[in-house]
């Protein structure tokens, strides 16, 4: 046998390995997600969508997450992207601070931020620029 052959084998092989490495890998993560996709847990979706899990129907493999109090929403399992988990600092383990929502899940106004097109004047100047007192 010549060389180029030999080689081409072995990246062959090599591909064939990698391929099944990468799907039994795969496979393994979608168990793991699939195990936490239990009703209860905060979910999102594919395009963005969080809610709440209510239920998972296995036989016409469709979900329903309530997005907010009232509001179900039904779509297809497979839309189902991940399990949010609540963000903790490393330090602590206690939940960071998110925008502060109302009961319709809407960001309150922060009435410290300024409105549109509100000039700040406390901003830093720059060294060695002239000012206008």
């Amino acid at each position: 046998m010549d060389p180029l052959t030999i080689v081409m084998v072995v990246i062959l092989a090599a591909l064939v390995f990698f391929m099944f490495r990468n799907s039994r890998k795969r496979r393994k993560e979608q168990d793991e997600t699939r195990s936490k996709m239990v009703p209860g847990a905060e979910v999102m979706t594919n395009f963005g969508l969080y809610g709440t899990l209510v239920s998972v129907n296995e036989d016409d493999n469709t979900a329903v997450i309530e997005t907010s109090p009232g509001h179900e929403v039904k779509v297809h399992r497979q839309v189902l992207a991940r399990v949010v988990e609540p963000k903790t600092t490393e330090t602590d383990d206690t939940e960071v601070a998110g925008p502060e929502l109302n009961e319709d899940h809407a960001i309150t106004a922060d009435s410290s931020a300024p409105e549109f097109g509100e000039r700040i004047d406390d901003a830093p100047k720059k060294p060695g620029a002239k000012s206008d007192d």
